[in-house]
């Protein structure tokens, strides 16, 4: 299965490789090989690094404080301290090394730390931020993705509109569509 990046906040899209949390968990990060590819389809580094199942295991860890922190933002609960040293201990690690490549692009190089550290980064500027209170959950069920409402009207109701979106749509139609037979 692709990763896919709908959230808003890497931190989010993070804790969105388990989907369907309330029934049939998927676990997009299943083995260390899978977190090196999030690593560099999430764009923290051009080259996976290496990756034990120790790091997916504390990957994990981190995840998953990253989801109860959002969900609590979501529905106004505290933060768990526990969590909340979880998400801090791993932003306060330093970045990927970024530079201009021989062609004019833009190179991110790092291990696993610096790569986890830009996701928790982008969460702890999320929750300690405005854009905290945005936060939502897909209502397509069995979506359990976490996203930021950036709407006009902060009316969305989808993690993604060509996914969750779409699906609830024609099964909308294909109802409507029964009951006028």
């Amino acid at each position: 299965m692709d990763f896919t990046f709908v959230s808003g906040n890497l931190g989010l899209d993070l804790a969105g490789t388990i989907g369907h949390r309330r029934s049939e968990r998927i676990d997009l990060l299943a083995t260390p090989a899978d977190l090196a590819r999030w690593t560099v389809a999430a764009g923290l580094l051009d080259v996976p690094p290496a990756t034990t199942g120790d790091d997916l295991r504390s990957a994990s860890t981190l995840r998953e404080a990253i989801y109860r922190l959002a969900s609590a933002a979501r529905t106004g609960a505290p933060f768990d301290a526990a969590d909340r040293e979880v998400l801090n201990r791993a932003a306060q690690h330093p970045p990927a090394t970024v530079r201009l490549s021989e062609t004019g692009g833009l190179e991110h190089a790092g291990d696993l730390r610096t790569a986890l550290a830009g996701a928790a980064r982008a969460a702890v500027e999320l929750l300690g931020g405005p854009q905290a209170a945005l936060i939502r959950e897909c209502e397509a069920a069995p979506c359990t993705r976490l996203y930021i409402d950036a709407s006009h009207r902060r009316s969305r109701r989808w993690c993604d509109m060509r996914g969750c979106g779409n699906r609830a749509k024609a099964a909308a139609f294909r109802a409507r569509a029964q009951r006028q037979d």
